[in-house]
């Protein structure tokens, strides 16, 4: 038999990784991970570059009051976030929160 690598795919564990990873390149200037980690840590909020890159990938779990600090930091709706909301990411740090001002 062969050595060939046998490759598994592992389902996804969130549903806001590629929201994130979105926001945060939308965010201006953009943010590394690493940014990201250290402005969430100043929020209480403890998500290491490799937590971050899981979280991004949908394959780590993401904790509900994570979900909030993560919209929080990257100035977007938890309901956008979490898909809910369809509208647009808002531009950067320039948050038009158009979802909250509607309802």
């Amino acid at each position: 038999m062969g050595m060939a690598a046998k490759v598994e795919t592992r389902p996804f564990r969130n549903i806001i990784g590629k929201r994130v990873k979105q926001a945060r390149l939308a965010f201006n200037p953009p943010l590394t991970q690493d940014a990201l980690s250290g402005r969430l840590a100043k929020a209480g909020i403890h998500l290491d570059r490799v937590a971050l890159a899981k979280v991004e990938n949908g394959l780590r779990c993401v904790f509900d009051f994570e979900v909030k600090g993560l919209a929080a930091v990257l100035k977007v709706d938890t309901s956008w976030l979490l898909s809910i909301d369809s509208a647009n990411l808002p531009c950067g740090s320039k948050s038009t929160r158009r979802a909250k001002g509607q309802a």
